[in-house]
Formats: C-alpha cells, sequence, structure tokens
C-alpha cells in the first residue's frame, strides 16, 4: 500500500500569522491533527501540529498572541505519494511525529498521519481476513 491510499488530499492550510487558536479552531472544524504553514515571503512549508499548540499552552503561552510562524516546524520531512506506507511509518517513527506532508512535484497533495496508515493497514487486514476467512 501507498502513501497516496491513506493520505487525506483535502490539506489545511495557513498563514504563518495565524493566531494558534484561530489555528486549532480550523483544525478542530476540519477534525485533523495538522495544517500546513505557508510563508508566502520565505516560499517556505511547515507543520503546525496539535502537540505544538498543546506545548504553547502547557508553557502558559497565550494563544491568541502566539503565531504558527513562530510554533511552526520548518524541519519537516516530506513524504511522496509513491512512497510505502511501511516507508512513511518509519520515517515518522525515526523522526518522532504523527504527521507528514506528502509533496508532488514540489506542491503539497495531502498529509498522512499515524491514524491514517493504521486505517489503511486496518481496512487491508479486515479484507483479507474476509477473503480467507
Amino acid at each position: 500500500m501507498l502513501v497516496r491510499d491513506a493520505m487525506t488530499t483535502v490539506v489545511l492550510t495557513i498563514g504563518p500569522d495565524h493566531t494558534l487558536r484561530q489555528a486549532a479552531r480550523l483544525m478542530a472544524a476540519r477534525r485533523v491533527g495538522a495544517a500546513v504553514v505557508l510563508d508566502p515571503d520565505t516560499y517556505g512549508l511547515g507543520i503546525l501540529t496539535e502537540r505544538d499548540i498543546l506545548n504553547s499552552v502547557g508553557a502558559g503561552e497565550d494563544p491568541d498572541q502566539e503565531t504558527a510562524g513562530t510554533h511552526t516546524t520548518s524541519d519537516v520531512v516530506f513524504a511522496a505519494p509513491g512512497w510505502t506506507l511501511v516507508d512513511a511509518a518509519q520515517a515518522m517513527s525515526h523522526g518522532g511525529f504523527r504527521h507528514l506532508i506528502v509533496l508532488d512535484a514540489h506542491e503539497p497533495v495531502g498529509v498522512v498521519s499515524v491514524r491514517d496508515i493504521i486505517r489503511c493497514w486496518a481496512r487491508s487486514r479486515s479484507g483479507e481476513q474476509t477473503l480467507v476467512g
């Protein structure tokens, strides 16, 4: 199975000036654990995750004052749609993170999470058991 089979193709993108509260509201409304942060000034991609927001709030920072740009992980490991799910899971495990931005021709086309991988593998396994049993 490939990343393209498991990834979410509707990517939540936000700007670096979004506050953490705004980002959290958008993430909650879309029911996603990460947002891709696009910075038009640097042409860079980053990722803001639930964990980034929790760390900030846990440190006593004000989510109405803190911005996505200051809490974005910019040293991002990207996946390709053609990666296997094992490749993606190994990259996540090695890097200690739960989301990968999926790029195709340098453009974000999806996000794959640990949850997406597990869901895909579970569906695959249940289909195999049905066919065998």
